[in-house]
């Protein structure tokens, strides 16, 4: 198999009140915030944490992966 080098991540408005959402599909990783600006900051920092002293192949990812996140606002 080989390793990808992107984190997809989505981005969509929250259910339970009016900030926004985001998750990963490559790794467990969801967060919120009230802004697109303040869930997009949440996202790159919780990704760096998750991975932090991880071995990222064990995610099929590449040393370095590159989070591209999609919106699925509409």
């Amino acid at each position: 198999m080989s390793l990808s080098p992107y984190i997809h991540a989505c981005i969509y408005r929250s259910d339970d009140h009016n900030g926004y959402v985001a998750e990963c599909r490559e790794i467990s990783v969801v967060t919120q915030g009230q802004t697109l600006d303040e869930v997009t900051a949440n996202l790159s920092e919780t990704v760096a944490l998750h991975l932090e002293d991880e071995d990222p192949s064990i995610f099929c990812l590449t040393a370095q992966p590159i989070l591209q996140i999609m919106s699925a606002l509409q």
